[in-house]
């Protein structure tokens, strides 16, 4: 017989899933792929995609601004399949959570129906209608989880599904307001909170020993590191949001041809500029993107120094494993950001920078929970 579904493959799956979603996410952004799709959630108002030439001709005159691309609309939507399906793992988490508690299951079932039919009213145009229901579905899970009487990753697990339904909602705005940078970065993070919570969960549900008291004394020193990860993280999809990866060229570690170019750190970072304007491919000036790029870079300074000692002072309380995957992953990403500058954005390298980023971020939540001391989890289904 095999073995049954239990509440950790769940997570584990779930948390894996969404690793696999935010890396090919941020493949579909890299590849100017992020407006193939002009509407949401249907693609040229189709579930999948054009893809017979009488399609492709109805949806060019649809659309005569945003001319049909099949390498690119495939990604996006199959990128939207990934997503919906990840927010299906969750909801199936959620209920494994509150399943002993008929009210709050209840309440995410009908947090489920609100989002769904929230959604076909933005297709049928009725959008204050369906932004009134998508807050009333976002913020039942949030209520669903505070007054869950079970453990904290219980209560995780329903809140993330709130936290979903959010991700969802900037899905949809990265389209219809036009790759605003601050809601790309804001969905970037939202992907990463995600596979953040999914990955907490399923730590949290498997074995774990007890830290010696020198292993505890490191929790505040890796909470402070995942806090300027998180920032760094952001700062790293404010950059390529505004399409400043290369505003220093090939240029490392100075930035074109000098160590302090003319920048223009006001304008770099204004996080919102009004509707109606269309952010492909960037509309900041070269100063404004080369301060944004030097922040970055001093960031990722700041993240490795503290990371790092993080590291070694973890490998000191014989916490070798987790140490050394904390350094091999600062290394690895490190690496590769320079790579990135040096090869001029290569689409697999830049890709790569996302997903260690995962990974980086993930490594640090391990070694966070190895250092919490253990507490009774309620198992049961």
């Amino acid at each position: 017989m095999p073995s049954p579904v239990t509440p950790l493959r769940l997570a584990a799956f779930a948390a894996v899933f969404a690793f696999l979603v935010i890396v090919f996410g941020a493949f579909v952004r890299l590849s100017n792929a992020g407006l193939s799709c002009p509407d949401w959630p249907t693609c040229y108002g189709k579930a999948t995609w054009p893809g017979h030439e009488q399609e492709i001709a109805r949806a060019n005159e649809a659309f005569p601004d945003r001319p049909f691309e099949t390498h690119k609309a495939w990604r996006e939507q199959v990128h939207r399949m990934l997503a919906g399906t990840l927010g299906t793992l969750v909801f199936a988490l959620a209920l494994v959570a509150a399943w002993p508690r008929r009210a709050h299951v209840g309440a995410l079932v009908g947090a489920a129906l609100a989002a769904a039919v929230g959604i076909a009213l933005y297709v049928q145009g009725y959008y204050a209608l369906s932004a009134l229901l998508s807050v009333f579905a976002l913020a039942i899970p949030l209520g669903a989880a505070a007054t869950l009487r079970r453990g904290w990753p219980w209560r995780i697990a329903v809140a993330t599904f709130g936290v979903v339904i959010f991700q969802a909602m900037l899905g949809m705005w990265t389209v219809t307001l036009l790759l605003k940078p601050i809601v790309v970065m804001g969905h970037l993070l939202g992907g990463l909170l995600t596979f953040s919570l999914l990955a907490a969960i399923a730590l949290a549900l498997a074995a774990r020993t007890a830290p010696t008291d020198a292993q505890r004394r490191l929790r505040p020193m890796i909470v402070v590191a995942l806090v300027l990860l998180s920032l760094q993280i952001a700062l790293g999809g404010w950059t390529s949001a505004n399409y400043a990866a290369l505003a220093c060229g090939a240029d490392f570690p100075t930035c074109a041809g000098s160590w302090w170019p003319q920048t223009d750190f006001r304008e770099g970072f204004v996080l919102w500029r009004g509707i109606g304007v269309n952010y492909e491919g960037g509309v900041l000036d070269a100063a404004a993107r080369a301060a944004i790029q030097i922040a970055h870079r001093l960031g990722a300074l700041v993240v490795f120094g503290h990371v790092l000692a993080t590291a070694i002072l973890a490998w000191r309380r014989g916490l070798h494993a987790n140490a050394a995957a904390v350094a091999a992953l600062l290394c690895t990403q490190v690496a590769l950001g320079i790579l990135n500058v040096e090869l001029l954005l290569p689409l697999p390298i830049a890709t790569a920078h996302n997903g260690v980023a995962a990974l980086l971020l993930f490594s640090l939540i391990a070694l966070l929970v190895r250092v919490v001391p253990p507490i009774a989890v309620d198992r049961r289904a």
